[in-house]
């Protein structure tokens, strides 16, 4: 019964090929996967692909990002050949409501900020504490906000359309209290987990100690897709990896591929 379960799995394509091969179609439908690695290793490029193969395939997407304003998260596909200004966007922190159902659902920091104070608004008339922007509860209520305006997610999931969840980076929520890492990973998890949204979610490790800020997150994923690079002043150029740790229910590749970021195509693998 298990075999069969897995043979008739449905997965995600990640967008990026040799990686889909490598995990044998892509990542079981209703996972939680993180890309960890330090800064520049293409973390938010397989983002980009990640959403964009799901928009090529009908998927809607939620799109939370915090390194960077969405603007040039679009700007950047571009160069990479993939054009999302072609799908109908909509961003949380926009004061009008949606006038067609969206494809992208933003969440920036600006939409975070917005829904701080809408939950810091809330909790004054119960006299509780202030919301920040970068905090696990005002990320699940903007995600969730995100789900119903959306309409496909309901408590016990909608399966004739499927959805992508990405939050890129995680570790902007517990960089200043990396202890509670491992806690707010399993309260995102219990309240926006659906059994149809498949997510993907970065995770930052310091360049200089090649830790990650703060563990946990590794712990409540399905999956493990870990990036780095060769120490630059030793190769004197720049040599990116990639590698499967772990995934659930799924025969992967165990060994590294080679990494290269390709203008007009975005990232390459090779196998080594």
């Amino acid at each position: 019964m298990s075999l069969l379960f897995i043979i008739f799995m449905k997965r995600v394509p990640t967008g990026v090929g040799l990686l889909d091969e490598a995990l044998e179609g892509g990542v079981p439908q209703g996972s939680w996967v993180v890309a960890s690695g330090e800064p520049g290793v293409g973390k938010s490029i397989l983002c980009i692909h990640f959403a964009y193969a799901g928009l090529q395939t009908g998927d809607p997407v939620v799109y939370v990002t915090t390194e960077q304003e969405f603007r040039d998260v679009l700007e950047q596909a571009k160069q990479l050949g993939m054009d999302f200004t072609k799908h109908t966007i909509y961003n949380i922190a926009w004061k009008r409501e949606p006038e067609e159902l969206p494809e992208v659902v933003v969440i920036d920091i600006f939409g975070l900020l917005k829904v701080a104070r809408q939950l810091t608004e809330k909790a004054k008339l119960e006299k509780m504490r202030k919301y920040a922007a970068l905090s696990i509860d005002t990320l699940v209520e903007a995600i969730n906000e995100a789900y119903n305006i959306l309409g496909v997610a309901g408590e016990r999931g909608t399966p004739e359309r499927h959805i992508r969840l990405i939050i890129d980076s995680m570790s902007a929520f517990w960089v200043d209290k990396p202890v509670m890492a491992r806690k707010y990973s399993y309260q995102l998890k219990i309240a926006t987990h659906r059994e149809n949204v498949t997510a993907l979610l970065t995770s930052q490790y310091a360049p200089t100690t090649r830790q990650a800020y703060g563990f946990g997150l590794e712990h409540i994923a399905d999956g493990v897709i870990h990036m780095w690079m060769d120490d630059v002043e030793t190769a004197k150029e720049i040599r990116r990896w990639l590698i499967i740790k772990k995934m659930r229910m799924t025969a992967h590749r165990s060994r590294a591929f080679r990494v290269r970021i390709t203008p007009g195509r975005g990232l390459e693998l090779e196998a080594i």
